[in-house]
């Protein structure tokens, strides 16, 4: 086709530039991806040729404004590939994943335009840059150094075979992990093996088996994690067991999805590239920028919660084991069981049935009368659905965001239900980023693989699930009070440890009073939950936290050593690495595993994570200390609202992390708030 006929070539006419999902074609990517680098291409070579002296505006402002066609497909794929692939785009992915590396770097080790950049920087002090401009011209400097600006011509070249390789082999981790995950799903032709299940549990399997036109059996596909919901509510233990392993086992079958081989290799050409900057290992490459800066200062981090949680896991295994040997069993406890009988702890305990618990959070009433109204309590922000917007899959659903003045914001997408052509967990992303130099404004979406009702049934999900939305939309918030003219600084253009901070703080008001009184009702009856389910569900949040804690830990210590790696090691046996690396974490990881096991791990190994999984540990050390703020100052006000926008969610990269930070919160963050909310010490956040 043509470049022109392109429905990426121009910006699109839609409402907010939204992408138009109606006229756009698998076919359209790849093309508009070629033309998007070419034009960015020529771009760039006209900013480095420019014979006059450089300036911010000639350089730094025209490499901010390049790229506009290249930004729209990237964007707009990046959401369906992600969200709802196909084997067409599985071949984009892998046909132009190495070539947008090389198109990086071809910017990025351009040495006529480092020279005008480096020029700019290195008399930044007199040319007189409001503070933004600054921030975006050191940012840039850091980058293009960060990229190998100053390497020889011979590791320049080094440099862009390894990220070539790179490009590729992540990919190539994303399909075998989707198409693994998929192929491991737990299916059987017995009911009977689903016992403990509710009525809609049951259909949803059914469903998902006639999906796959699996006649007369039940399918429970696999989530992201190790754990998978069901363990909690399934009462036979060979079936308990059996899910388990497949979940464990997913991506280490032998077979063309076995993903262990491209895992290890990834990990030494990290390594290696690390060492071209004179890095010991890959994590010191990485964390350079973010707001723990060093992998000594993450481990100082990590282990100040080894101890608070390994004394509670020993308490909580204690507990199961006795609960087993009162139900009549006598078993050892093993992962598959835990969840199993902390659930039976946790309604004993706390009168907690996630049974009794769902039909009080329907997914419609959850995000507009919970998710929304938090945020309009807090904010001012009001929400319309458009039905005018196209997208991507028929679930998906629109909303239109006016802030409290009633002037627009933008526009939120939220794609919520689990599919076998979705990528595993959750997440926020731009479709089109805010900057007031290109005019545009904020374009986010939420993604999540939550159960899709049978037809003609509500979407009850759990208060895990709720959590979920909440935080996601925590991300949202983040990307549209961005008021930033730049798009390097923009939003949600900020640190792994810090992105995380918004999503996490936002979690908090799914259990605020207000909050929760205003959706959690009686999906059949519209009766609010009674307020002995409510004391039930604010006292579990805080139990299990050994093992909650535990699991988030062993897989951020996990990603932590996959990429100590000195370049000199050898390629590593995936298995032994991994049981050699939690043996070291000093946690119960038999009992309680990782989060992820190194094989599917995504987060690390293609969606951007490698070092920086301890970001959700990091993150949740800002948001309880943030939230002890609000706390201290009359909780869910639209004053305390406010100032938490002004300071934080509306500020993206314009300022240093901890100086933000610390001028909302009045000090530097300290643990003593996470370690209250999650009960591993006495107090309440």
């Amino acid at each position: 086709m043509a470049f022109a006929a392109s429905p990426f070539a121009t910006a699109s006419t839609l409402p907010y530039q939204a992408p138009r999902f109606d006229l756009i074609h698998d076919g359209d990517y790849q093309p508009a991806f070629e033309q998007g680098m070419a034009e960015q291409r020529a771009e760039v070579e006209t900013i480095a040729a420019d014979g006059s002296p450089p300036t911010f505006e000639n350089t730094i402002a025209a490499l901010e404004r390049s790229g506009r066609m290249l930004d729209r497909v990237n964007n707009t794929f990046g959401c369906v590939y992600a969200a709802n692939t196909n084997p067409v785009l599985d071949k984009v992915q892998e046909t132009e994943a190495p070539k947008l590396s090389a198109h990086q770097d071809a910017i990025f080790l351009n040495t006529r335009l480092f020279a005008r950049v480096k020029a700019l920087y290195d008399q930044r002090t007199t040319l007189n840059l409001n503070s933004e401009q600054l921030q975006v011209l050191t940012l840039y400097y850091q980058a293009f150094v960060h990229a190998g600006a100053q390497l020889s011509d011979v590791d320049k070249q080094r440099l862009r075979d390894l990220n070539g390789k790179l490009a590729t082999l992540e990919t190539s981790f994303q399909q075998k992990l989707l198409a693994g995950t998929k192929a491991a799903a737990f299916v059987t032709n017995s009911r009977d093996a689903l016992a403990g299940l509710d009525g809609a549990q049951i259909a949803n399997a059914e469903k998902s088996a006639l999906d796959r036109k699996l006649t007369g059996k039940w399918l429970l596909a696999l989530q992201n994690t190790t754990q998978q919901p069901d363990l909690a509510s399934l009462t036979d233990r060979d079936t308990r067991h059996r899910l388990f392993d497949l979940s464990w086992n997913r991506s280490e079958q032998g077979d063309a999805n076995d993903t262990r081989d491209t895992i290890a290799t990834i990990a030494q050409l990290r390594a290696q590239k690390a060492a071209l900057f004179g890095y010991p290992d890959y994590a010191s490459y990485v964390l350079y920028d973010q707001m723990a800066k060093t992998p000594a200062t993450v481990h100082q981090f990590i282990a100040q919660l080894v101890p608070a949680t390994l004394a509670e896991q020993k308490r909580e295994i204690g507990d199961l084991q006795a609960t087993i040997k009162k139900s009549g069993q006598n078993f050892t406890l093993a992962p598959w069981d835990w969840n199993f009988y902390a659930e039976k702890i946790r309604h004993e305990r706390f009168n907690l049935d996630e049974n009794a618990v769902r039909p009080y959070f329907e997914l419609n009433r959850v995000l507009r009368d919970g998710v929304f109204y938090a945020a309009n309590q807090l904010y001012g922000v009001t929400f319309r659905e458009r039905h005018d917007i196209p997208v991507w899959q028929p679930d998906v659903m629109v909303f239109e965001v006016f802030d409290k003045d009633g002037s627009s914001l933008g526009l939120a997408y939220f794609d919520y239900f689990k599919r076998d052509d979705k990528s595993g967990g959750a997440w926020m992303s731009n479709l089109v980023g805010q900057s007031t130099l290109l005019g545009t404004k904020p374009v986010i979406y939420n993604v999540a693989n939550l159960p899709k009702p049978a037809k003609g049934q509500p979407a009850l999900i759990t208060f895990e699930d709720v959590t979920t939305m909440f935080h996601e939309f925590g991300h949202g918030l983040h990307g549209l009070f961005a008021k930033q003219t730049y798009p390097m600084v923009s939003g949600t253009s900020v640190a792994r440890d810090f992105v995380e901070f918004p999503s996490q703080f936002n979690e908090h008001w799914a259990l605020d009073p207000k909050v929760l009184a205003h959706y959690a009702r009686n999906v059949t009856t519209g009766a609010p939950m009674p307020p002995a389910l409510i004391d039930s569900i604010k006292r579990a949040a805080r139990f299990n936290q050994g093992y909650r804690l535990g699991e988030i830990i062993a897989a951020a210590e996990l990603d932590m050593d996959w990429h100590a790696l000195a370049a000199s090691a050898a390629k590593q046996d995936v298995d032994r690495f991994e049981s050699d690396a939690l043996a070291k974490t000093g946690l119960d990881t038999g009992n309680i595993p990782p989060r992820y096991r190194s094989s599917y791990f995504l987060h690390i190994w293609a969606n951007g994570y490698a070092s920086g999984y301890y970001a959700y540990l990091w993150t949740e050390m800002l948001d309880d200390a943030a939230f002890s703020w609000f706390r201290a100052h009359g909780g869910l006000t639209r004053e305390n609202g406010q100032r938490f926008r002004d300071m934080i969610l509306s500020q993206g990269h314009t300022q240093d992390y901890e100086s933000m930070f610390e001028a909302f919160y009045g000090k530097a963050p300290d643990i003593t708030p996470m370690l209250k909310t999650r009960a591993l010490i006495p107090g309440e956040n």
